[in-house]
Formats: structure tokens, C-alpha cells, sequence
């Protein structure tokens, strides 16, 4: 279960997603395996993803929190056509994972 987000970090994230060019769209697929697998990729690399809905524009009030369950991160915003999630790094511990 994820811890929830301040409203200062709330702020911060919509702040710097307002710099970050959709990295996925939802497509004719919708919210398929493959795309929340790409979704999850992209947190796991990047923690902040701005996601555009090319398709099921209607149903994007619906989609969105359901992405977000799916990949088990925070749904920061959700304007227009444009949706951002956030999901923290996992922690590394120094003692078993050691710097190379």
C-alpha cells in the first residue's frame, strides 16, 4: 500500500510534470496488459509518467484511478486529455545491495 502524498508533494510533481511531454498514450487497446506493463516500465525508470488519452477520451474520469490502482502508484492529476502518475523508487539497501 502506498503512503499518501502530501499536499507540498502534490504540488512539486504537478510542477514538474507540467515540463514532461506524454510519455504513452492510451490507445485503441485501452488499458490492455501491455500497456499497463509499458506504465509500469516507465515508473520504474522515470517515478513521474504523463500519460495522454489519444482514445476512450469519455471514459478517462474511469481509466485513470484504474491505471493507477493497476500500477500500484498515485494518481497526481488529471487535466484535459492528459493524466501524470507518480510511484516512489523502491528503496535499496546499501547492505545487501552494494555499490558496484
Amino acid at each position: 500500500m502506498l503512503e499518501p502524498l502530501s499536499n507540498a508533494q502534490i504540488r512539486k510533481f504537478k510542477a514538474a510534470a507540467q515540463h514532461l511531454e506524454p510519455m504513452l498514450k492510451v490507445g485503441k487497446a485501452g488499458l490492455s496488459e501491455a500497456f499497463v506493463r509499458s506504465v509500469n516500465e516507465a515508473l520504474t525508470h522515470h517515478e513521474l509518467v504523463k500519460i495522454k488519452f489519444a482514445e476512450f477520451k469519455e471514459q478517462k474520469k474511469e481509466l485513470a484511478p484504474q491505471l493507477a490502482s493497476q500500477t500500484s502508484s498515485h494518481l497526481v492529476m488529471r487535466v484535459g486529455n492528459v493524466m501524470v502518475l507518480h510511484r516512489p523508487r523502491p528503496v535499496v539497501d546499501a547492505e545487501t545491495h552494494p555499490a558496484s
